[in-house]
């Protein structure tokens, strides 16, 4: 008898209403590609259903052998920690097969989207403000931001593709947080250097508080700079192709393609700065948050039954007794970021005052 499959897409979630519900329309039409295998979806934390839930509905469906990939762009601690930490946990668990693929990474379909998604702004701004040549415009794509390196390349990737694509005069990168340059410094930067139009762009799936952010950032600096056309432009949303790339991430499962680009990893390599991260054991630290945010009926945080970690990556085999992972979560940390005090980074404007 063979294993029946089913799909698992699992998000980070939010604490916006409107986020989770994109996040829940952009799973729903994922089936349209496996009308033979459901499919569902549960969220890390601030948000329900949990990924256990989806997990529940599919044992429940009959499902034993399930393909899971993460719901976000890249991967940083939450795909290559958190979510395959909840995963290991639940299978070990239940006795069932959990295969899990990669994050939607930099990829051909992925920067189409994206491409659509800067093209929309740039002619909606040519019909409401006039044209504006191409070489007086500079793009400025914005990533989430992440205290891995790795990741946070990725978004500098992505600009490049977009700079040549768009044929925009220059293109900069910023950050909504963690890391540098935040988005208020960056575009300040930018303001500089004598271009008629900037168009921003949220490197994101989905809304939220840090879209709110981004955009509220860029009213800000455009108030300062009057004489700039200050554009911004849509994220990525339920774009077409941004659903096929979920689609070719579980199927790289069954083919075997599905390995994560570990060659710049922090867990894997000795990165300067980061020297103290080489070989953790994986392990999710938001079993404390799950639930709570959006949606939520009430706090139902197991703060006990996902602690019971493992680990399956060669490069990190860690024990259960090695992990000495202790239950007081306000003693819990990760590891220091070395950017953090940056002139351009968070640290540094929080204390005057900037964000909060």
């Amino acid at each position: 008898m063979s294993d029946k499959i089913g799909v698992m897409i699992c998000g980070h979630g939010s604490r916006s209403q409107a986020a989770v519900a994109q996040f829940a329309n952009l799973v729903r039409q994922v089936p349209a590609h496996f009308a033979e295998w459901p499919v569902e979806y549960g969220y890390l934390e601030f948000a329900n259903p949990l990924i256990r839930d989806g997990l529940d509905s599919l044992r429940e469906q009959g499902c034993t052998h399930i393909l899971a990939v993460p719901g976000m762009l890249f991967a940083a601690m939450h795909a290559k920690n958190d979510i395959p930490s909840v995963l290991n946990t639940y299978a070990k668990k239940h006795g069932i097969r959990i295969e899990y693929g990669r994050e939607l990474g930099v990829d051909p379909k992925m920067i189409d989207a994206a491409v659509d998604r800067v093209e929309d702004a740039i002619a909606a701004a040519d019909a409401a403000q006039g044209k504006v040549a191409r070489e007086d415009t500079c793009l400025v794509v914005i990533g989430r931001g992440s205290s891995d390196p790795d990741a946070n390349s990725n978004v500098s990737m992505i600009a490049r593709h977009l700079m040549e694509r768009t044929n925009v005069g220059w293109c900069e990168v910023g950050y909504s947080g963690v890391t540098f340059p935040l988005v208020q410094p960056c575009l300040e930067h930018v303001a500089k250097l004598d271009f008629k139009r900037v168009v921003v762009f949220p490197y994101f799936l989905f809304t939220g508080i840090l879209i709110d952010r981004i955009y509220g950032f860029t009213d800000l600096v455009a108030e300062s700079f009057p004489d700039i056309d200050f554009v911004k432009a849509g994220y990525l949303n339920d774009h077409p192709k941004v659903i096929e790339t979920f689609a070719e991430r579980v199927e790289e499962i069954l083919t075997g393609d599905n390995a994560m680009d570990c060659n710049m990893c922090k867990y894997r390599i000795q990165v300067i700065g980061f020297e103290a991260e080489v070989g953790l054991a994986q392990e999710s630290h938001h079993h404390h948050v799950e639930g709570q945010g959006a949606n939520a009926p009430g706090s139902n945080v197991d703060t006990c039954s996902l602690c019971n970690t493992f680990c399956t990556g060669a490069c990190r085999l860690q024990s259960l007794d090695d992990h000495n992972h202790s239950h007081d979560h306000d003693h819990h940390h990760h590891p220091v970021y070395p950017q953090a005090n940056h002139p351009l980074g968070p640290e540094s404007l929080r204390k005057l005052g900037k964000i909060r």
